[in-house]
């Protein structure tokens, strides 16, 4: 169980400013503006050659309050690179977005071939008290509209969680959602995101919501628990 502090600054950590649920996907492994020319075995990173492991979320993905290379997925990126694995991060990540959002998204999302693709939604759900049904009719929605794509990706699904001034009940349901959701997809499940992130001042910006760097480094923690091991899957398959 999670404390009740953890809880109410996760569901505040995704909301975001609420503007546009769609935005522009960005890929961690592109070159920074004004960088030197990639050498010749990066250029397939640069044109987008390499396999994606594609991250769509709200603002704990997009990096609200830090910079690009600064928010999780873009640390994740670096793991994949020192442990040489052959596959590049887009970070589809949009602040304020509910999962009715990113299921409206996910074709856009899949517009490009997906090798891996990670799903974090929901917390915007449980800050407005919407129905854990509908979250679980959108996060499938999405997880099955991911499952037609030809080839299929890898699916991962990470837990997020409810406020706890909704009762007992809601959060509960709320939190079945996930694992339920991921076993019946064939999903990886990654644990709370914020699990060691919330409540602690260090590890989050001055409005106390959303993480500072070294929070998003612990969430890459997190993450790439559960993630290395599909990537190193799909790298020998």
């Amino acid at each position: 169980m999670i404390a009740g502090l953890g809880a109410a600054l996760l569901l505040l950590a995704a909301c975001g400013d609420g503007r546009a649920e769609r935005g522009p996907a960005r890929d961690t492994a592109a070159p920074a503006a004004g960088a030197a020319d990639p050498a010749p075995d990066a250029e397939g990173d640069r044109m987008g050659t390499r396999p994606s492991v594609v991250f769509l979320g709200t603002s704990l993905t997009a990096g609200l309050g830090v910079e690009p290379e600064e928010a999780y997925p873009a640390r994740i990126q670096e793991k994949i690179d020192s442990a040489g694995l052959p596959f590049r991060v887009v970070n589809a990540g949009v602040s304020g977005e509910t999962s009715a959002g990113a299921r409206r998204r996910v074709d856009w999302v899949l517009r490009q071939p997906v090798t891996v693709l990670v799903v974090e939604t929901g917390a915007n759900d449980g800050l407005r008290g919407l129905s854990p049904e509908q979250l679980r009719e959108n996060l499938d929605a999405i997880l099955e509209r991911a499952g037609r794509q030809e080839p299929a990706p890898a699916l991962v699904v990470v837990q997020m969680e409810a406020p706890p001034n909704y009762g007992a009940r809601y959060t509960e349901s709320f939190r079945r959602v996930y694992a339920e959701a991921a076993r019946e997809h064939g999903a990886t499940l990654v644990p709370f995101l914020l699990g060691d992130v919330a409540g602690i001042d260090s590890l989050n910006q001055a409005d106390g919501i959303h993480p500072t760097p070294s929070g998003h480094r612990r969430m890459a923690e997190t993450v790439w628990r559960a993630l290395q091991p599909l990537l190193r899957e799909r790298a020998a398959g």
